[in-house]
């Protein structure tokens, strides 16, 4: 089983573990205005967060969104928020370049990607992290950060789509 940490304290991660070389799995996420966003199959940055209403994944899905108006590749960031928490952080944050996805209805993303966490305070929320594919939809980084409230390394991100 997978783990990362939330301030230094070690919790589990659940789902099938996808790494690597591995095709990505095709699912589907919750837009802010209930449509369907589709994950896998494509070129795509997968930016993975716990919650849009805390400071460090604000922080992330902000640079993202600044970075995603000069790439050639979809990004997406998805979070267990309610769509309608959502929509109105990208409203508030001015988040235009990319979308955002919810996984709350059945946690499919979260199980498909092993990014569930299992036990510890977070519990049923995604830890965070980053997969990105290459247009046959192959996982050519991934990235599960050392603790949760850690940035990624956004240098090797965007380092793997050149």
């Amino acid at each position: 089983m997978a783990t990362t940490k939330l301030k230094g304290n070690i919790v589990n991660l659940t789902g099938k573990e996808v790494n690597i070389g591995d095709k990505a799995p095709e699912v589907t996420v919750i837009a802010n205005d209930l449509s369907e966003i589709k994950i896998g199959g494509k070129a795509q940055i997968i930016a993975v967060v716990p919650s849009l209403d805390t400071p460090v994944c604000a922080e992330e899905t902000r640079k993202f969104n600044e970075e995603a108006a000069q790439l050639d590749i979809e990004v997406i960031v998805v979070s267990m928020d309610l769509p309608f928490a959502a929509g109105r952080f990208c409203t508030t944050e001015g988040i235009d370049n990319l979308k955002v996805g919810s996984d709350f209805r059945d946690k499919d993303f979260a199980n498909s990607y092993g990014v569930l966490i299992a036990d510890g305070p977070l519990k049923g929320v995604t830890c965070r992290a980053i997969f990105v594919t290459d247009q046959e939809g192959i996982v050519i980084h991934k990235e599960i950060c050392e603790d949760i409230t850690d940035q990624p390394n956004y240098q090797a991100v965007f380092d793997s789509i050149k």
